[in-house]
């Protein structure tokens, strides 16, 4: 079939943008598609129950879509960047492409899902693979994980280059630079478009090296009197490299806590992604069989997630490790935004116990993973797009990076600004934003994909913040008489046994309801329902200011 001439690649963010978190990218170009990432974000606060939220895939699962997915490419291993896959996976089939490490993390998710891992397909740095009209390749990037890429698509309308999350580190822990002359020679070559992560446009000058952070490490190890605990995330692979050679510097013996730290040192260290001498990791429950001073716990828990292994051992429930006033803490990462005051309520813990606490705020013992200001404008430089969009950020590092882009000389119809589900048409000579497609969240809880929506969380927020009265009402289906009730539940609400005449009252409300209800021609308990409901609300609302959930329960017989 030959494609006619005026086709346009379509270039559709479904995650990461306006965000950060769940970046998921669609090019599509006649008869062919491929995805760059299908990543995962946590909830908000006001997602009450939710465990994650995906993309909304739903225009990729239309037939017409469907049939074009050609793979997914993958940029590097964090979840905000894989974590969608399994679940993608469950609606839709397609073939996974990402270097080694990424899909050796990959694999746990699958054994979890029980999805076949022959969906996942190896790609190396330099090699091109061809997907019908396109022609991908990985270029080696540097990030707080190993085996981190920008991809560059080449479509029939120019390169694509992604950039995926980088930062320009000379010294990295694993000695993996990141292609510079790759990216300078597809500079040479021309790139169409270019879309860059936006993480930290705020920051000026250089992001520092990881290995900023071994040398804190090393003078925290030295100075330490007994055990030390390091919480980071468990993809931040480089950090625990930093820890492991802290600690075989220091003579010390690591213990891993945390199943999400298990799981990713595991698969690092059968890969050979970590280096480590024998006899340097020892069990949790070895811990107790050495001396303090020659022990060093690496956990999860640096968001002050509320079951992570840090948070259990602030609030004394972890089953191994019980803190005492001579441990040292050190959280070696920074809050994600929204999670500040989760973090320090777990610093405030560790307090109270007594035991030293080391974070950011007073020590270099986190470098972020994302390029600073100075960086993105040499990577500019050496691409020189012919267009720009900025991608992975808030809407304000959007606008930044987009302004930025300008400062180097793009005119403003070069760089573009657009939402998850903006469709960006793009042909040789330009690129346009005329329509878009539904790009929302979906959420996840349980085993549930999608089956909650605005209500089900509205109800719940209502729930969380009023709680519940329930009205059981017994009635005779054939002269509307009251056989038994009103009786009046109250979950979370107010404690029934000391609000006994507020209880009273509320029933004299519905018994009045009641007969009124009666003296209507009418048996539709919908209407009567609906009426207690009413009443009950303005009296409540009245007496004590409140608005709980009213549940009328009508029983026929």
């Amino acid at each position: 079939m030959v494609r006619k001439q005026n086709t346009k690649l379509k270039i559709i963010p479904l995650g990461g943008i306006d965000e950060i978190g769940k970046n998921m990218t669609v090019l599509e170009y006649g008869n062919d598609i491929v995805i760059i990432d299908c990543g995962l974000t946590f909830p908000d606060e006001d997602m009450l129950g939710i465990d994650i939220v995906i993309p909304d895939i739903s225009y990729l699962e239309k037939k017409d879509k469907a049939r074009k997915i050609r793979g997914i490419m993958l940029t590097h291993g964090h979840e905000d960047h894989i974590g969608g896959i399994p679940y993608f996976l469950k609606k839709l089939s397609a073939p996974i492409y990402g270097t080694r490490l990424t899909l050796g993390l990959l694999k746990n998710k699958f054994t979890e899902h029980g999805l076949s891992t022959d969906f996942l397909k190896e790609a190396h740095y330099g090699q091109k693979l061809k997907f019908g009209c396109f022609e991908v390749e990985f270029i080696r990037a540097s990030h707080s994980i190993p085996d981190s890429a920008c991809i560059a698509v080449h479509t029939p309308v120019g390169v694509v280059l992604f950039t995926g999350d980088f930062k320009i580190d000379y010294t990295p822990i694993d000695g993996g630079l990141m292609d510079l002359p790759r990216l300078a020679a597809l500079g040479d070559e021309g790139v169409h478009v270019l879309l860059a992560d936006s993480t930290n446009i705020e920051r000026e000058g250089y992001s520092m090296s990881e290995r900023t952070v071994g040398e804190t490490f090393k003078s925290v190890f030295a100075q330490a009197p007994s055990r030390l605990i390091v919480a980071t995330f468990a993809s931040n692979l480089h950090r625990v490299q930093q820890v492991i050679y802290a600690a075989e510097h220091y003579g010390r013996k690591l213990a891993i806590s945390g199943r999400s730290m298990l799981n990713a040192t595991g698969v690092a260290l059968e890969l050979g992604y970590l280096k480590v001498k024998e006899g340097t990791i020892i069990d949790i429950n070895q811990i107790n069989r050495y001396p303090g001073n020659e022990i060093v716990i690496l956990t999860t828990g640096s968001q002050g997630e509320p079951m992570s292994a840090l948070s259990r051992m602030a609030n004394n429930e972890h089953r191994r490790v019980q803190l005492v006033p001579e441990d040292t803490v050190m959280l070696s990462a920074s809050p994600i935004p929204g999670n500040e005051k989760t973090v320090f309520n777990v610093i405030n813990k560790l307090t109270e116990i007594g035991v030293n606490v080391i974070y950011q705020a007073l020590a270099d013992v986190h470098v972020s993973g994302h390029a600073f200001k100075e960086e993105l404008k040499l990577i500019h430089r050496l691409v020189r797009p012919k267009f720009f969009i900025p991608v992975h950020g808030e809407h304000r590092h959007l606008v930044l990076h987009a302004k930025l882009a300008e400062e180097l000389g793009m005119s403003e119809d070069e760089v573009f600004v657009g939402s998850n589900g903006t469709v960006f048409d793009v042909d040789r000579q330009g690129i346009s934003m005329n329509n878009s497609i539904p790009a929302g969240n979906i959420l996840v809880d349980g085993l549930g994909i999608g089956d909650v929506g605005n209500v089900v969380l509205r109800d719940r927020k209502h729930l969380s913040e009023d709680g519940i009265l329930a009205v059981v009402i017994t009635i005779s289906r054939q002269d509307k008489k009251v056989i038994g009730g009103p009786d009046i539940i109250s979950r979370g609400f107010v404690y029934v046994r000391e609000s006994g005449d507020l209880m009273d009252e509320a029933k004299k409300v519905v018994d009045g309801t009641l007969a009124k209800f009666r003296s209507m021609d009418s048996s539709d308990w919908t209407v009567l329902k609906y009426r207690i409901r009413d009443d009950l609300k303005s009296f409540l609302f009245h007496e004590i200011k409140r608005n709980p959930m009213i549940l009328p329960i009508i029983m026929e017989v």
